[in-house]
Protein backbone atom coordinates (compact mmCIF):
# COMPACT_ATOMS: atom_id res chain seq x y z
CA UNK A 1 0.00 0.00 0.00
CA UNK A 2 1.06 3.47 -0.83
CA UNK A 3 1.46 5.75 1.49
CA UNK A 4 -0.56 8.59 0.24
CA UNK A 5 -3.03 5.19 0.08
CA UNK A 6 -2.38 4.23 4.19
CA UNK A 7 -3.10 7.79 5.55
CA UNK A 8 -5.90 7.95 4.01
CA UNK A 9 -7.47 4.93 4.93
CA UNK A 10 -6.25 5.16 8.66
CA UNK A 11 -6.72 9.14 8.81
CA UNK A 12 -9.15 8.69 11.54
CA UNK A 13 -6.26 7.33 13.77
CA UNK A 14 -3.54 9.42 12.70
CA UNK A 15 -5.54 12.47 13.13
CA UNK A 16 -6.95 10.78 16.95
CA UNK A 17 -2.98 10.62 17.39
CA UNK A 18 -2.06 14.86 16.28
CA UNK A 19 -5.50 15.58 18.77
CA UNK A 20 -3.74 14.12 22.05
CA UNK A 21 -0.71 15.49 21.55
CA UNK A 22 -2.00 18.82 20.59
CA UNK A 23 -3.59 19.21 24.06
CA UNK A 24 -0.25 17.82 25.13
CA UNK A 25 1.63 21.05 23.99
CA UNK A 26 -0.33 23.65 25.60
CA UNK A 27 -2.80 24.21 28.47
CA UNK A 28 -4.70 26.56 26.23
CA UNK A 29 -6.03 24.27 23.99
CA UNK A 30 -8.81 22.76 27.04
CA UNK A 31 -11.12 24.84 25.60
CA UNK A 32 -11.05 24.14 22.49
CA UNK A 33 -13.65 21.12 21.59
CA UNK A 34 -11.96 17.98 19.76
CA UNK A 35 -13.44 18.56 16.34
CA UNK A 36 -11.31 22.02 16.06
CA UNK A 37 -8.29 19.91 16.52
CA UNK A 38 -9.11 17.39 14.77
CA UNK A 39 -10.27 19.39 11.99
CA UNK A 40 -6.90 20.69 11.29
CA UNK A 41 -5.13 17.76 11.57
CA UNK A 42 -7.52 16.52 8.88
CA UNK A 43 -7.22 18.97 6.78
CA UNK A 44 -3.33 18.93 6.86
CA UNK A 45 -3.20 14.79 6.19
CA UNK A 46 -5.76 14.92 3.67
CA UNK A 47 -3.56 17.85 2.10
CA UNK A 48 -0.83 15.68 2.32
CA UNK A 49 -1.60 12.83 0.64
CA UNK A 50 -2.96 14.47 -2.18
CA UNK A 51 0.59 16.34 -2.47
CA UNK A 52 2.13 13.29 -2.85
CA UNK A 53 0.10 11.72 -5.55
CA UNK A 54 0.72 15.27 -8.26
CA UNK A 55 3.80 14.06 -10.07
CA UNK A 56 6.63 16.51 -9.18
CA UNK A 57 9.67 17.28 -11.73
CA UNK A 58 13.03 17.16 -10.61
CA UNK A 59 13.36 20.94 -9.95
CA UNK A 60 10.03 20.80 -8.36
CA UNK A 61 10.98 18.32 -5.99
CA UNK A 62 14.72 20.23 -5.28
CA UNK A 63 13.07 23.39 -4.99
CA UNK A 64 10.52 22.19 -2.16
CA UNK A 65 13.50 20.55 -0.19
CA UNK A 66 15.47 23.82 -0.45
CA UNK A 67 11.68 25.67 0.71
CA UNK A 68 10.83 27.22 -2.45
CA UNK A 69 7.30 27.28 -2.98
CA UNK A 70 6.47 24.16 -5.02
CA UNK A 71 4.65 25.46 -7.63
CA UNK A 72 1.63 22.88 -7.32
CA UNK A 73 -1.93 23.99 -7.81
CA UNK A 74 -2.82 21.18 -5.04
CA UNK A 75 -3.74 23.92 -2.20
CA UNK A 76 -1.75 22.60 -0.02
CA UNK A 77 0.64 25.87 1.16
CA UNK A 78 -2.93 27.43 1.95
CA UNK A 79 -3.59 24.63 3.76
CA UNK A 80 -0.69 25.04 6.04
CA UNK A 81 -1.00 28.72 6.10
CA UNK A 82 -4.26 28.72 7.55
CA UNK A 83 -2.97 26.06 10.11
CA UNK A 84 -0.66 28.55 11.33
CA UNK A 85 -3.55 31.43 11.19
CA UNK A 86 -5.50 28.78 13.25
CA UNK A 87 -2.60 27.67 16.14
CA UNK A 88 -1.69 31.74 16.49
CA UNK A 89 -5.06 32.38 17.39
CA UNK A 90 -5.34 29.27 19.81
CA UNK A 91 -2.51 30.31 21.77
CA UNK A 92 0.01 27.79 20.32
CA UNK A 93 3.40 28.77 20.33
CA UNK A 94 5.93 28.90 17.33
CA UNK A 95 7.60 25.94 18.90
CA UNK A 96 4.38 23.81 19.59
CA UNK A 97 3.79 24.20 15.62
CA UNK A 98 7.37 22.81 15.06
CA UNK A 99 6.97 19.84 17.66
CA UNK A 100 3.05 19.48 15.77
CA UNK A 101 5.06 19.03 12.65
CA UNK A 102 7.48 16.81 14.06
CA UNK A 103 4.95 14.58 15.92
CA UNK A 104 2.58 14.06 12.96
CA UNK A 105 5.53 12.99 10.90
CA UNK A 106 6.88 10.31 13.54
CA UNK A 107 3.46 9.16 14.14
CA UNK A 108 2.68 8.54 10.33
CA UNK A 109 5.88 6.39 9.83
CA UNK A 110 5.81 4.64 12.93
CA UNK A 111 2.02 3.28 11.93
CA UNK A 112 3.45 3.10 8.04
CA UNK A 113 6.27 1.13 9.09
CA UNK A 114 4.17 -1.46 10.96
CA UNK A 115 1.57 -2.15 8.64
CA UNK A 116 3.38 -2.09 5.34
CA UNK A 117 6.09 -3.86 3.61
CA UNK A 118 9.09 -1.20 2.97
CA UNK A 119 11.41 -1.21 -0.71
CA UNK A 120 12.43 0.70 -3.22
CA UNK A 121 8.70 2.26 -3.73
CA UNK A 122 8.53 2.40 0.32
CA UNK A 123 11.70 4.82 0.37
CA UNK A 124 10.44 6.90 -2.23
CA UNK A 125 7.05 7.05 -0.68
CA UNK A 126 8.95 8.45 2.83
CA UNK A 127 10.69 10.81 0.56
CA UNK A 128 7.67 12.43 -0.50
CA UNK A 129 6.08 12.73 2.68
CA UNK A 130 8.88 13.96 4.20
CA UNK A 131 9.03 16.58 1.48
CA UNK A 132 5.35 17.11 1.61
CA UNK A 133 5.89 17.55 5.46
CA UNK A 134 9.10 19.78 5.51
CA UNK A 135 7.14 22.16 2.81
CA UNK A 136 3.84 22.02 5.53
CA UNK A 137 6.56 23.44 7.96
CA UNK A 138 7.64 25.80 6.16
CA UNK A 139 4.87 27.77 5.34
CA UNK A 140 3.01 27.43 8.61
CA UNK A 141 6.75 28.85 10.22
CA UNK A 142 6.50 31.40 7.93
CA UNK A 143 2.83 32.50 8.93
CA UNK A 144 2.84 32.17 12.16
CA UNK A 145 6.39 34.60 12.31
CA UNK A 146 4.58 37.08 10.32
CA UNK A 147 1.42 36.99 12.39
CA UNK A 148 3.50 37.54 15.68
CA UNK A 149 5.61 40.10 13.74
CA UNK A 150 2.31 42.27 13.13
CA UNK A 151 0.59 42.01 16.20
CA UNK A 152 4.17 43.52 17.31
CA UNK A 153 4.38 46.19 15.46
CA UNK A 154 0.42 47.12 16.21
CA UNK A 155 1.93 47.00 19.99
CA UNK A 156 4.98 49.20 19.50
CA UNK A 157 2.80 51.37 16.98
CA UNK A 158 -0.40 51.69 19.42
CA UNK A 159 2.09 52.39 22.76
CA UNK A 160 4.32 55.07 20.77
CA UNK A 161 1.07 57.26 19.61
CA UNK A 162 -0.72 56.53 23.18
CA UNK A 163 2.20 57.87 24.80
CA UNK A 164 2.53 61.21 22.85
CA UNK A 165 -0.38 62.63 24.92
CA UNK A 166 0.87 62.69 28.78
CA UNK A 167 4.54 63.48 26.95
CA UNK A 168 3.15 66.40 25.83
CA UNK A 169 1.48 67.43 28.76
CA UNK A 170 5.30 67.26 30.57
CA UNK A 171 6.58 69.22 27.54
CA UNK A 172 4.34 71.81 27.76
CA UNK A 173 4.58 71.79 31.72
CA UNK A 174 8.26 72.48 31.37
CA UNK A 175 8.01 75.00 29.34
CA UNK A 176 5.78 77.05 31.57
CA UNK A 177 7.58 76.38 34.17
CA UNK A 178 10.96 77.85 32.72
CA UNK A 179 8.83 80.72 31.71
CA UNK A 180 8.05 81.31 35.64
CA UNK A 181 10.56 84.33 37.12
CA UNK A 182 9.79 82.85 40.37
CA UNK A 183 11.72 79.57 40.14
CA UNK A 184 14.77 79.24 41.99
CA UNK A 185 18.24 78.69 39.88
CA UNK A 186 17.81 74.53 41.02
CA UNK A 187 14.10 74.75 40.19
CA UNK A 188 15.20 76.39 36.58
CA UNK A 189 17.94 73.34 36.04
CA UNK A 190 16.17 70.59 37.14
CA UNK A 191 12.94 71.77 34.56
CA UNK A 192 15.81 72.15 32.11
CA UNK A 193 16.77 68.20 32.46
CA UNK A 194 12.78 67.17 32.60
CA UNK A 195 12.95 69.14 28.66
CA UNK A 196 15.84 68.21 27.72
CA UNK A 197 14.85 64.29 28.47
CA UNK A 198 11.11 64.72 27.49
CA UNK A 199 12.31 66.22 23.79
CA UNK A 200 14.68 63.01 23.49
CA UNK A 201 11.67 60.99 24.12
CA UNK A 202 9.38 62.64 21.83
CA UNK A 203 12.34 61.91 19.37
CA UNK A 204 12.18 58.39 20.00
CA UNK A 205 8.33 57.81 20.24
CA UNK A 206 8.09 59.93 16.58
CA UNK A 207 10.37 57.26 14.73
CA UNK A 208 8.73 54.18 16.64
CA UNK A 209 5.53 55.38 14.98
CA UNK A 210 7.10 55.66 11.99
CA UNK A 211 8.61 52.15 11.77
CA UNK A 212 5.43 50.69 13.14
CA UNK A 213 3.60 52.14 10.59
CA UNK A 214 6.43 50.70 7.88
CA UNK A 215 6.09 47.41 8.87
CA UNK A 216 2.46 47.09 8.99
CA UNK A 217 2.78 48.13 4.92
CA UNK A 218 1.65 52.16 5.61
CA UNK A 219 2.72 54.81 3.57
CA UNK A 220 4.66 57.53 5.51
CA UNK A 221 1.94 60.32 5.39
CA UNK A 222 2.99 63.85 4.48
CA UNK A 223 1.23 67.45 5.22
CA UNK A 224 3.21 69.14 2.04
CA UNK A 225 2.57 73.30 2.30
CA UNK A 226 4.76 75.85 1.74
CA UNK A 227 8.26 75.60 3.78
CA UNK A 228 11.67 77.68 3.74
CA UNK A 229 14.46 75.02 4.36
CA UNK A 230 16.82 77.66 5.94
CA UNK A 231 14.04 78.13 8.66
CA UNK A 232 13.27 74.48 9.39
CA UNK A 233 16.88 73.82 9.93
CA UNK A 234 17.33 76.73 12.18
CA UNK A 235 14.31 75.33 14.03
CA UNK A 236 16.02 71.94 14.12
CA UNK A 237 19.25 73.96 15.65
CA UNK A 238 17.38 75.49 18.28
CA UNK A 239 16.19 72.11 19.67
CA UNK A 240 19.90 70.75 19.44
CA UNK A 241 21.05 73.44 21.39
CA UNK A 242 18.63 72.31 23.94
CA UNK A 243 19.61 68.56 23.77
CA UNK A 244 23.14 69.27 23.24
CA UNK A 245 24.24 72.17 24.78
CA UNK A 246 28.04 71.81 24.84
CA UNK A 247 27.41 71.32 20.94
CA UNK A 248 27.69 73.75 18.49
CA UNK A 249 26.17 74.24 15.03
CA UNK A 250 26.84 76.17 12.33
CA UNK A 251 24.66 77.14 9.92
CA UNK A 252 25.89 78.21 6.28
CA UNK A 253 22.19 79.19 4.13
CA UNK A 254 22.68 79.74 0.08
CA UNK A 255 20.75 80.68 -2.55
CA UNK A 256 16.99 80.28 -2.85
CA UNK A 257 15.71 77.44 -0.45
CA UNK A 258 11.55 77.61 -0.48
CA UNK A 259 9.44 74.65 -1.38
CA UNK A 260 7.04 72.30 -0.67
CA UNK A 261 7.94 69.69 1.74
CA UNK A 262 6.16 68.27 5.41
CA UNK A 263 8.14 70.49 7.61
CA UNK A 264 7.68 68.27 10.61
CA UNK A 265 8.77 65.33 8.64
CA UNK A 266 11.80 67.46 7.51
CA UNK A 267 12.70 68.68 10.90
CA UNK A 268 12.48 64.57 12.12
CA UNK A 269 15.09 64.09 9.30
CA UNK A 270 17.65 66.44 10.08
CA UNK A 271 17.00 66.55 13.83
CA UNK A 272 17.82 62.97 13.55
CA UNK A 273 21.09 63.47 11.11
CA UNK A 274 22.40 66.31 13.51
CA UNK A 275 21.63 64.22 16.57
CA UNK A 276 23.87 61.92 15.50
CA UNK A 277 26.52 63.99 14.22
CA UNK A 278 26.19 65.56 17.77
CA UNK A 279 26.96 62.23 19.67
CA UNK A 280 29.25 60.40 17.39
CA UNK A 281 31.36 63.53 16.31
CA UNK A 282 33.70 65.72 17.72
CA UNK A 283 33.97 69.38 18.06
CA UNK A 284 31.38 71.53 16.06
CA UNK A 285 28.73 70.55 13.20
CA UNK A 286 27.95 72.21 9.83
CA UNK A 287 25.23 72.02 8.63
CA UNK A 288 25.13 73.49 5.16
CA UNK A 289 21.57 74.38 2.93
CA UNK A 290 22.27 75.21 -0.62
CA UNK A 291 19.26 76.00 -2.91
CA UNK A 292 19.40 74.84 -6.41
CA UNK A 293 17.61 75.44 -9.90
CA UNK A 294 15.08 72.55 -8.84
CA UNK A 295 15.85 71.62 -5.28
CA UNK A 296 17.75 71.73 -2.18
CA UNK A 297 20.70 70.63 -1.23
CA UNK A 298 21.76 70.30 2.72
CA UNK A 299 24.91 68.45 4.09
CA UNK A 300 25.55 67.91 7.66
CA UNK A 301 29.01 66.97 8.57
CA UNK A 302 31.15 66.77 11.36
CA UNK A 303 34.91 65.15 12.30
CA UNK A 304 35.51 62.38 14.04
CA UNK A 305 35.62 58.43 13.93
CA UNK A 306 34.62 57.78 9.92
CA UNK A 307 32.01 55.20 9.77
CA UNK A 308 33.17 51.74 8.73
CA UNK A 309 32.99 50.94 4.89
CA UNK A 310 31.82 47.10 6.07
CA UNK A 311 28.94 48.98 7.45
CA UNK A 312 27.83 50.93 4.89
CA UNK A 313 24.89 47.95 3.03
CA UNK A 314 23.46 48.06 5.98
CA UNK A 315 23.87 51.81 7.25
CA UNK A 316 20.17 53.14 6.76
CA UNK A 317 18.58 49.56 7.66
CA UNK A 318 16.20 49.92 11.66
CA UNK A 319 17.70 48.89 14.47
CA UNK A 320 21.31 49.21 13.57
CA UNK A 321 24.05 51.41 15.14
CA UNK A 322 27.44 51.78 13.81
CA UNK A 323 29.87 53.08 16.92
CA UNK A 324 29.90 53.07 20.16
CA UNK A 325 28.83 55.95 21.81
CA UNK A 326 31.77 58.46 23.18
CA UNK A 327 31.70 59.63 26.78
CA UNK A 328 28.41 61.29 26.70
CA UNK A 329 27.48 61.69 30.16
CA UNK A 330 25.08 59.37 30.02
CA UNK A 331 22.86 60.69 27.21
CA UNK A 332 20.22 57.93 25.95
CA UNK A 333 21.27 56.38 22.54
CA UNK A 334 18.32 55.86 20.96
CA UNK A 335 16.42 52.76 19.44
CA UNK A 336 18.60 52.62 16.25
CA UNK A 337 15.99 53.79 13.76
CA UNK A 338 17.35 57.34 13.01
CA UNK A 339 18.95 56.59 9.63
CA UNK A 340 16.10 54.31 9.07
CA UNK A 341 13.53 57.44 9.95
CA UNK A 342 16.05 59.59 7.80
CA UNK A 343 15.95 57.30 4.53
CA UNK A 344 12.45 57.01 5.03
CA UNK A 345 11.22 60.61 4.54
CA UNK A 346 14.29 61.19 2.04
CA UNK A 347 12.09 58.64 0.10
CA UNK A 348 8.58 59.72 0.90
CA UNK A 349 9.62 63.39 -0.29
CA UNK A 350 11.05 61.98 -3.38
CA UNK A 351 14.69 62.64 -3.06
CA UNK A 352 17.73 61.11 -2.21
CA UNK A 353 20.47 60.83 0.80
CA UNK A 354 24.17 59.74 0.71
CA UNK A 355 27.13 59.40 3.09
CA UNK A 356 30.50 60.20 2.15
CA UNK A 357 33.11 59.15 5.78
CA UNK A 358 37.14 59.19 5.88
CA UNK A 359 39.61 59.81 8.46
CA UNK A 360 38.65 63.63 7.79
CA UNK A 361 34.89 63.37 8.71
CA UNK A 362 31.30 62.32 7.83
CA UNK A 363 28.96 64.03 5.81
CA UNK A 364 25.31 63.04 4.89
CA UNK A 365 24.05 64.84 1.68
CA UNK A 366 20.26 65.09 1.65
CA UNK A 367 18.97 65.92 -2.16
CA UNK A 368 14.94 66.60 -2.30
CA UNK A 369 13.15 68.26 -5.34
CA UNK A 370 10.89 71.38 -4.39
CA UNK A 371 7.97 70.12 -5.04
CA UNK A 372 7.79 66.26 -3.20
CA UNK A 373 4.22 65.68 -5.42
CA UNK A 374 1.82 63.11 -3.66
CA UNK A 375 1.83 62.87 -0.29
CA UNK A 376 3.44 59.47 1.27
CA UNK A 377 5.41 56.77 -0.41
CA UNK A 378 6.27 52.76 0.40
CA UNK A 379 8.48 51.71 3.27
CA UNK A 380 12.24 51.37 2.01
CA UNK A 381 13.20 47.87 1.20
CA UNK A 382 14.73 45.91 3.83
CA UNK A 383 12.46 45.83 6.85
Amino acid sequence: MDLSDFIDAHLDELVGDWEQYARELSVDTADLSGAELRNSGRNLLVKIAANMRVDQSPEQQRGKSLGVESGLADGFDQVSIEHANRRFAQGFGLNDVVAEFRALRASVLRQWEKNSATGPGGFQQMIRFNEAIDQGLTESVRQYALRAQRVRDLFSGVLAHDLRSPLGVVLNSAEILLCDKSLSPAGIKATAYMQRSALRMKRMIDDLLVFSGSRLGAPLPLELTRQDMGRICQNVIEEINVLFPHVSVRLNHEGETAGTWDAGRIGQLFFNLLSNAARYGKGGIDLIVTGQAEGVEVVVANTGNPIPRSAFPTLFDPLTRVLAIPNEGGMAAGIGLGLYICRSIVMAHHGAIEVESDDFGTAFTVRLPLNSGAAGASPPPGV
